[in-house]
């Protein structure tokens, strides 16, 4: 798995970002669908990172930052369509 990481990672980015795009244009219901899954491979990547803390450490906590953004705007999107 270790060797497949970075693919996993940034196609997670990539998904998400897409994701928070469409939610910003089009609505929450298309990039809710896109970000929760890219969400899901960063996640991935995180446990297996986070099992490996002394090794990955630095990029943890890039991601903790990066998943409480994604999911802040998602929410704030969510509350502002209502």
């Amino acid at each position: 798995m270790k060797k497949y990481l970075r693919e996993i990672e940034v196609s997670g980015l990539i998904l998400t970002a897409i994701g928070i795009v469409c939610a910003l244009i089009w609505g929450t219901g298309f990039g809710a669908w896109a970000c929760g899954f890219g969400l899901l491979l960063l996640l991935v990547v995180f446990l297996y990172k986070a099992f490996h803390w002394k090794e990955y450490e630095r990029e943890n906590k890039q991601y903790i930052v990066i998943i409480l953004i994604a999911i802040a705007i998602l929410f704030i999107q969510m509350i502002m369509r209502r």
